[in-house]
């Protein structure tokens, strides 16, 4: 296989999803030649069928089951990574949790918020702890990128713990940066807008109701308008910006938290 990561491995939390941001960028570097791992909590047929499409792109295909919330699994994805192409050289932290939508003075802290954290924001920690070993005992390097969100910029109403876990993701990215640069290792964030992906189909439905809009085309038409490139985040856009994170012109890029948004989240 050809490409531009032809020979390189990339892992993709929570990317098992059909139409998933996931989903997305494995296929972008699929296209590019790399050997990719699917990985969401569970691994059944819809995953497994992510995982064939990729094959039908040509590139071989891994699915590897993890609830990055626990540690221990963590370690497991990568260590099953590493045994089954080798070396880890991009990982990606995209699996969370942005379905939990409640006002702030009514969400359960012993529940909801714990279980958001745990997700969006541990579970980049041990991953990218994980995977840093990895390529720390590899001395090859890698590319370490965390799917952040326009919520990692900017306050969002009924979002109080994904908005603090994305910009908890922020800080993660800043602090791994400046330890691993030394490894030869890049740590960055992608920060979409909004991305009408299963999740985001959620998160249409609840803000459609909350802000006043008739319907969900009614309000996804309003997004549009607001948005200087006319129109919503896709997982194309995410993938883009995650192939060049990864790619050698990035080199010298590392602690970044880049929007985009079509202009939506300009800081």
């Amino acid at each position: 296989m050809s490409g531009k990561f032809a020979g390189k491995t990339i892992v993709v939390t929570g990317s098992g999803k059909e139409k998933g941001l996931g989903q997305g960028i494995l296929q972008r570097f699929a296209d590019e030649g790399a050997n990719c791992v699917v990985s969401d909590l569970t691994i059944g047929d819809q995953e497994e069928g992510v995982a064939e499409e990729l094959r039908g792109r040509g590139v071989k295909v891994a699915t590897i089951s993890c609830d990055v919330s626990d540690a221990a699994q963590c370690q497991a994805l990568v260590d099953q990574s590493v045994d089954a192409f080798g070396a880890v050289d991009i990982f990606v932290n995209n699996a969370g949790i942005g379905f939990m939508m409640k006002p702030l003075l009514e969400v359960d802290t012993a529940k909801e918020w714990d279980q958001v954290i745990g997700v969006n924001l541990s579970g980049a920690f041990y991953c990218t702890q994980a995977a840093a070993k990895a390529m720390v005992a590899s001395g090859d390097g890698g590319r370490i990128i965390n799917i952040a969100s326009q919520a990692a910029k900017t306050g969002f109403p009924h979002l109080p713990a994904y908005v603090s876990s994305k910009h908890g993701m922020v800080g993660l990215t800043r602090a791994s940066a400046v330890e691993l640069g030394a490894h030869g290792i890049t740590v960055n964030a992608v920060c979409p807008n909004h991305v009408t992906t299963g999740l985001g189909a959620q998160q249409n439905a609840y803000f459609s109701k909350l802000l006043g809009f008739d319907s969900v085309e009614a309000y996804l038409a309003n997004m549009s308008k607001s948005n200087p490139m006319g129109r919503p985040g896709l997982p194309s856009d995410t993938a883009a910006a995650c192939a060049w994170l990864a790619s050698d012109d990035a080199f010298y890029v590392t602690g970044e938290a880049i929007n985009v948004s079509g202009g939506e989240e300009m800081h």
